[in-house]
């Protein structure tokens, strides 16, 4: 897990640089037993593993989940409801991501410091030096798309890296349903994108889609939506969290010619879902780089990953190289070329668009990527 930089409150020592996960314990002291979380915390999503993090001098401050990031403020879910979090000086909310469990002073909800991350979902955009957090503490990701011209698999298959990477569950959610005569070609098109995924096709403003989604939004459980703009993923999060017409998020059209959506979504925001669960609406995403999902493209094309071993050359490419275990399988059928060419080209864009941290023991530097593809 990563740690959350410590923010001094009035009163407390300021450290730079970042927070262990606990302060050490005294030598001969005894762990605090950890007490049951309230029901309302363990059902926004508060776990052990967060408990342990809360030193036994932090017992006085209220956990908190953040549920909105500005520019310039924050807001957080916790046992009095939503709350206003206060900045300390000099602490920037770029720092912080929707889903992330913070401490705060009771009463003033002063920020103290942010708890370790369970998942991060996080992306590298163009120009930046670095990355954009999407969401943290993520249980499932729901991949949304449409059963028309949107569903697109090498766009999924980022989507599916991305997730894998943040080590949390993807699910490929099909909407639209409802306006083809049967789904199943748009299903068959992305069942092996990744071993054993899960996908659903649904119509995103039927309550029959909260059913179908039901065992991914338990009590506890968090989900957040990804995807491009307009294949109805504000559609499903005012079903799925039952929102009232006041409370809706606004949906927009698409263009029919394309299947090409508008920005209906600005912003990242936590809502509950009646049961227990909580889901995370994001932005629609234009374009999807890659960088830093190694792990996550292995995951994600596990059948290539597993015969690389095979290839005469450590180092071997998959195109051209004698001996290749790869290039056997597509010879022989039993591995799509087109999916190589995909992996293919993710891999190289990671390659190029990953930082590379260079130079001696004790004077390291990140080495910028190249142009982005």
């Amino acid at each position: 897990m990563d740690q959350g930089p410590v923010i001094a409150a009035p009163g407390r020592a300021v450290q730079q640089g970042l927070a262990s996960d606990a302060p050490a314990a005294h030598a001969g002291s005894v762990t605090p037993k950890i007490a049951p979380a309230p029901p309302f915390l363990a059902s926004l999503g508060w776990s052990a593993a967060f408990a342990a993090q809360v030193s036994p001098d932090e017992q006085s401050l209220v956990p908190l989940r953040i549920a909105t990031v500005h520019r310039a403020r924050m807001s957080a879910q916790g046992l009095d409801g939503p709350v206003r979090l206060h900045l300390p000086p000099q602490i920037t909310t770029s720092d912080f991501a929707v889903g992330d469990w913070v401490l705060a002073e009771p009463g003033t909800h002063l920020l103290i410091r942010r708890l370790d991350r369970h998942t991060l979902l996080q992306r590298r955009t163009e120009g930046a030096r670095m990355p954009q957090l999407i969401a943290a503490n993520v249980d499932t990701l729901f991949i949304v798309t449409s059963c028309n011209a949107d569903l697109n698999p090498a766009r999924l298959e980022r989507y599916l890296a991305l997730a894998n990477e943040a080590g949390t569950t993807p699910v490929i959610v099909l909407t639209k349903a409802d306006r083809v005569a049967d789904p199943a070609p748009f299903l068959a098109q992305v069942t092996g994108l990744q071993r054993g995924l899960q996908s659903v096709a649904v119509n995103a403003r039927s309550a029959e889609a909260a059913a179908a989604l039901r065992p991914w939004c338990g009590p506890g459980q968090t989900v957040a939506l990804v995807g491009s703009s307009g294949v109805g993923k504000s559609s499903l999060l005012n079903t799925l969290a039952q929102k009232s017409a006041d409370e809706a998020q606004a949906t927009g059209s698409i263009r029919e010619s394309d299947a090409k959506g508008r920005h209906t979504t600005t912003s990242r925001s936590l809502h509950a879902i009646p049961g227990g669960g909580w889901i995370i609406d994001t932005p629609g995403i234009r374009t999807l780089h890659v960088s830093d999902i190694a792990a996550g493209l292995d995951v994600t094309f596990a059948e290539i990953a597993d015969l690389a071993p095979g290839c005469r050359f450590r180092n071997c490419t998959h195109a051209h190289e004698p001996g290749c275990a790869v290039q056997a399988a597509v010879a022989a059928g039993r591995l799509d070329g087109a999916r190589l060419e995909r992996w293919r080209k993710l891999a190289e864009e990671n390659a190029l668009n990953t930082p590379v941290v260079t130079g001696a023991r004790g004077n390291k530097s990140v080495k910028p990527f190249g142009k982005r593809r």
